[in-house]
């Protein structure tokens, strides 16, 4: 059983610390070992990403969801295809990096295929042209995801089919936001997807470290983009 709740101190502790890991090895263990507490955590930050991720995905979706085949991509304990849920998509796929989230995630019996990925590093695990849905939240961020893997995305998307990513817009996330939106609007250039829907977010979660509270404001905000893919479906 997870331990007691931390305090909002605690918190921002702990998620500074995995930004300033000097390894992949070790964001790995740190996600390993944070799996059984994450979800009081990210609580406790009043991380609000996943619904309002899951609302945007859902809102844009052509078909029934529960028709769509939809892949979580760092997918973490399975916050967001939980929201999914709510929503009427029901057969989901999930990749993470860390086992021990996975492991988390598996327990909750949202998904029908679970498999470790590291995000960046390997190609997800999927064919070209698969999912009805990609959907990625939380970690497209500096010291994270690189923006790279973005058309890996866009890849196993079928045509016709959405893509939808997050990323935070606080101060020390705005090189990485840029850097995202240039891979993003670089895709639509060559005519690979199109933009469905933008939606900033002031209040995205609670401030992490005495930078971003000194902008006077207790939260950060955050976007979510929604984009289609180009091609004609079964093309």
């Amino acid at each position: 059983m997870a331990g007691p709740w931390r305090s909002l101190a605690e918190v921002r502790e702990r998620v500074s610390s995995v930004h300033h890991s000097s390894s992949l090895s070790q964001q790995i263990c740190f996600y390993d070992d944070w799996a059984q507490e994450y979800e009081q955590d990210v609580a406790v930050l009043e991380y609000r990403a996943p619904q309002l991720a899951a609302a945007c995905l859902a809102s844009a979706s052509p078909a029934p969801p529960h028709e769509a085949l939809v892949l979580d991509v760092a997918c973490g304990t399975g916050l967001v295809s939980q929201e999914l849920q709510r929503w009427g998509f029901c057969r989901m796929h999930g990749v993470d990096g860390s086992k021990g989230m996975l492991e988390r995630a598996h327990r909750k019996g949202l998904y029908q295929e679970l498999k470790q990925c590291i995000l960046g590093q390997e190609p997800l695990p999927a064919p070209t042209d698969h999912y009805d849905a990609v959907i990625i939240v939380g970690a497209l961020s500096v010291g994270q995801v690189p923006s790279s893997v973005v058309p890996e995305l866009l890849r196993v998307t079928k045509p016709g089919g959405l893509v939808c990513v997050t990323t935070r817009s606080n101060l020390t996330n705005q090189p990485y936001a840029a850097e995202l939106r240039g891979v993003l609007d670089g895709l639509a250039q060559r005519g690979l997807w199109e933009k469905v829907t933008v939606q900033e977010v002031e209040e995205w979660e609670r401030a992490t470290s005495a930078q971003e509270t000194a902008q006077g404001s207790a939260y950060i905000p955050g976007v979510i983009y929604v984009y289609r893919k180009c091609g004609a479906p079964g093309s």
